[in-house]
């Protein structure tokens, strides 16, 4: 696909659909990482002389109906004062006017009628707004939506942004191309919403890890009590005839041999480490023990790449951090490149200050995901046939 830094823009008009959707409370923005990673484009763009306009979503709105909660009013001063100049927030698309050297942000993209059907007369539109079209926001990827798919179709000249391709570069030394071996640690609640993951993965790499309530449908498969522990009976099946594909073809899949747990989820519950044949009936799993923690570490010790998407324990609520926390200290010492990927497990190396020692940090959640499952995202596709 062609990318940004490969093309003349001076004197252009350039579209950049990012993602800007950051989290609000009492109307400001409570952290602003998308933003100031979205910028580096934004900061190319101008320095090879293009004027620039901004789209993003902010939130779930009804779509077509403004509503001043979703505003994108504070993302706008929040960019103009990264940049140090001034970023309008433009209502209408018609009223959409921009000049080398600028930049302007149209109002939140789910106000407009159409943007979630992928209406073709507002891709249109979108498209018609610059002379380049940039594909940028990774986290809105996986959605066929007008304004990251249909207008990548529509524009007469369509590209990825560095971001966009710093995401699919850093998946694709995981998927395509890996040094060996590769090991993936899938956590997270419940297997049902990575089984996808975890069965694209079992072809993939030379070891699988799980944790969190996944690893526990894993172990109830196995005939381990799990106690009250969130788990999915009705997936135990499934969990056999992974396991059992990963033993035929030679991979590594292993459990959790000792747990941490308590009588449920709560701040200051009195904490058991336990080994797994003697996890009580009354009680949960909340996190992996000590001897779980050197099992997986040694497993990763060796690895050349690595892929973590989830925390193998409850690790926002004390004192069920520590297993995810010795995994991400673990990875973070690793000359393996790693890549983190997904929400919780992206704010756990960032809680426990080790985002830099990582190989790559992902911005997209789902996007993320659903290239582990082996999806193609619609807006790679659509990137893909642009350049053809």
């Amino acid at each position: 696909m062609k990318k940004l830094q490969d093309l003349d823009i001076r004197g252009r008009r350039v579209v950049i659909r990012q993602d800007l959707n950051v989290p609000m409370k009492d109307g400001k923005i409570s952290n602003d990482k998308r933003i100031r990673a979205a910028l580096p484009t934004v900061r190319m763009a101008l320095d090879k002389g293009a004027g620039v306009v901004l789209l993003s979503h902010l939130g779930r709105p009804v779509e077509g109906e403004y509503d001043e909660k979703f505003s994108l009013a504070p993302v706008a001063a929040r960019v103009g004062e990264l940049l140090g100049m001034t970023v309008p927030l433009v209502r209408r698309i018609e009223d959409v006017r921009v000049q080398p050297g600028q930049v302007v942000l149209l109002e939140n993209i789910r106000f407009q009628k159409g943007e979630k059907k992928n209406n073709e007369e507002l891709a249109a539109r979108l498209a018609a707004l610059g002379d380049v079209y940039v594909m940028d926001a990774f986290g809105a990827a996986h959605r066929a939506h007008a304004s990251t798919e249909g207008a990548v179709r529509k524009a007469g000249l369509a590209c990825a942004g560095p971001l966009m391709s710093a995401e699919l570069d850093a998946f694709a030394r995981v998927l395509d191309k890996p040094e060996r071996p590769l090991a993936a640690v899938i956590g997270g609640s419940k297997v049902s919403t990575k089984l996808g993951v975890l069965e694209n993965l079992l072809k993939r790499v030379d070891r699988l890890i799980v944790g969190g309530g996944i690893a526990n449908t894993f172990l109830a498969a196995s005939g381990f009590g799990v106690g009250t522990s969130l788990h999915e009976p009705e997936l135990m099946d499934e969990a056999r005839r992974i396991m059992a594909q990963a033993r035929e073809a030679g991979k590594r899949f292993p459990l959790p041999v000792d747990v941490v747990v308590a009588p449920a989820l709560a701040e200051g519950q009195p904490a058991t480490v336990v080994d797994v044949d003697s996890v009580p009936a009354d009680q949960m799993i909340l996190d992996i023990g000590p001897k779980t923690v050197a099992l997986y570490a040694a497993e990763l010790r060796d690895a050349a790449t690595v892929v973590w998407n989830g925390p193998v324990g409850a690790f926002e609520t004390e004192p069920f951090g520590a297993g995810t926390r010795a995994l991400a200290e673990a990875l973070a010492d690793s000359p393996a490149f790693v890549v983190v990927g997904g929400g919780d497990s992206v704010a756990a190396v960032e809680q426990y200050g080790l985002a830099d020692r990582m190989g790559y940090i992902s911005t997209g959640g789902g996007a993320s995901l659903e290239l582990l499952e082996g999806k193609v995202l619609p807006s790679v596709a659509a990137l893909e046939d642009a350049d053809r």
